[in-house]
């Protein structure tokens, strides 16, 4: 099956310097949405990929198909065909037109049409006739809205039949009351098509080449017309400002807040979560108010997610508790592990069990043993730490010299005393005391004491005492005089 996306729109009312079909929805660009769902249904047997029609922006779209081509092989199949200038979706479809095998059908959509279904899509090619019948009919993807305004209508015979569609801003008024719309998603049988575009006038209000116009040339030509609808509205809904991105977001975001409701999660209020990738949930896991996951995001059974929480690919161990405002991105947290709140576990964390990081502490690639603690205000970088040990609060790993890391190493059954600074490389022994305040620079024996501090001493002290200034009264009748003799004594003293 051919598959053309046309994605060659400025998108004015975005008023972005981003072409519209980059602008994201749930973290991914709209052209990505219909992309991911083009190449499920040509499946990993296709050949041919999607062909993305290009204009506005064009090295903007092929920079980013380059680099998300480099992250999963199945983009490598898409190309691209450009549409130097914007004369109307029937010119868009014209560019991709000599790339077309005539012996399967051509799909149409959009990219800026994300959340069609594979299901829909799929009923919509059955309709069509299936592959490589050079009869296939055309198949159109329509719509009942009770405010249809901005769309083509769908005009049908006495007898139901499809007949034409009719752009808006060509209808009458008869027409325009009508409530069957055209969504623009169509399966076209491509023999037949190369007829019909190539027939195309730019007789209209708009003076571009409307793909819909070859409706009526099929009619004319006997070729079967049939619809089919989607199940939801919003598989047909496309974006051309804010407002309606916005407003997508908030429908897909709650499809999948009603979809971890159905798998048991608890949701402290659907409407304030937002998956941007995908978020996979054991049995009673509870998620608070205002949470972002990112990326590939695991929640073991048990876990429960504290309000405003960010987690980008991260995987959480069962019975994890996360409290409010902790972000962690590329970390790994063992079961019945205790994180924040306001804790930060940056790439490479990886976190045995029941292991506490406290408020403002923050782990960057860093491996921390079972039963372990920072429970406040510390850094841990470049570092493995042992089991039982203690990371006292203010204590820090400075593993950064200014051009390379270093690696801090801390054994087992460790106490490190608050305010402690660990200058890496660094080896503290296991059993080992570090007292209060020292500054490490050389390898701490096991199970010994080390302090780095000056001595304490106590003197005789008095504290100084503010002192006040005094005004003198000055008789108002000598203040003039006064003040002149002051200036010129200032004077007179920078010269």
């Amino acid at each position: 099956m051919n598959i053309v996306i046309l994605a060659a729109g400025q998108g004015k009312r975005m008023k972005s310097a981003v072409p519209k079909v980059l602008q994201t929805l749930a973290g991914k660009p709209l052209l990505q949405h219909v992309l991911n769902t083009a190449l499920s249904l040509q499946g990993k047997s296709s050949n041919n990929g999607p062909i993305v029609v290009v204009g506005h922006g064009v090295a903007d779209v092929k920079e980013f198909l380059t680099s998300i081509a480099k992250e999963d092989f199945r983009f490598s199949k898409v190309s691209t065909t450009l549409q130097a200038q914007q004369k109307g979706t029937g010119h868009a479809l014209l560019q991709a037109l000599p790339r077309l095998s005539v012996n399967e059908p051509t799909l149409v959509l959009y990219g800026d049409v994300p959340l069609t279904t594979q299901k829909t899509l799929s009923k919509l090619v059955k309709l069509a006739d299936g592959v490589r019948s050079k009869d296939s009919a055309l198949a159109l993807l329509t719509q009942n809205l009770t405010n249809p305004a901005g769309y083509g209508r769908i005009v049908r015979d006495t007898d139901g039949s499809v007949k034409a569609i009719i752009e808006e801003k060509d209808a009458s008024t008869s027409q325009k009351a009508i409530q069957e719309i055209n969504t623009g998603i169509m399966v076209l049988p491509t023999n037949a098509l190369k007829k019909w575009l190539k027939a195309l006038r730019a007789g209209n209000a708009q003076g571009e080449y409307y793909l819909t116009d070859v409706i009526a040339m099929a009619v004319k030509d006997g070729v079967p017309i049939r619809t089919t609808q989607a199940d939801d509205e919003f598989e047909t809904v496309g974006v051309n400002s804010r407002d309606q991105l916005a407003a997508l977001e908030r429908v897909y975001q709650l499809n999948i807040a009603n979809q971890l409701m159905d798998a048991g999660v608890s949701l402290a209020d659907p409407a304030r979560i937002d998956v941007r990738g995908t978020l996979e949930c054991g049995t009673d896991v509870s998620i608070d108010v205002g949470c972002v996951f990112e990326g590939c995001v695991t929640l073991a059974s048990g876990a429960k997610i504290g309000p405003y929480c960010v987690l980008r690919n991260t995987t959480i161990g069962k019975d994890v508790s996360i409290h409010a405002y902790s972000h962690l991105d590329g970390a790994k947290v063992g079961n019945q592990s205790v994180i924040g709140p306001y804790a930060r576990l940056r790439p490479g964390s990886d976190l045995s069990n029941d292991v506490h990081i406290g408020n403002f502490v923050e782990v960057k690639n860093s491996k921390i043993a079972a039963n372990s603690k920072a429970n406040h205000l510390a850094y841990v970088g470049d570092s493995i730490v042992g089991s039982r040990v203690n990371i006292g609060a203010g204590t820090i790993t400075c593993n950064y010299d200014g051009v390379n890391k270093h690696q801090t190493i801390i054994e087992d059954d460790v106490f490190i005393g608050s305010d402690t600074q660990l200058v890496a490389p660094v080896r503290v022994g296991r059993g080992a005391t570090l007292g209060a305040g020292t500054t490490l620079t050389k390898d701490a024996p096991a199970n010994q004491l080390t302090v780095s501090r000056a001595k304490q001493i106590s003197l005789q002290w008095q504290r100084p005492i503010k002192k006040v200034a005094t005004k003198k009264a000055v008789p108002k009748k000598t203040t003039k005089k006064v003040v002149k003799k002051a200036v010129k004594t200032a004077v007179k003293g920078k010269k």
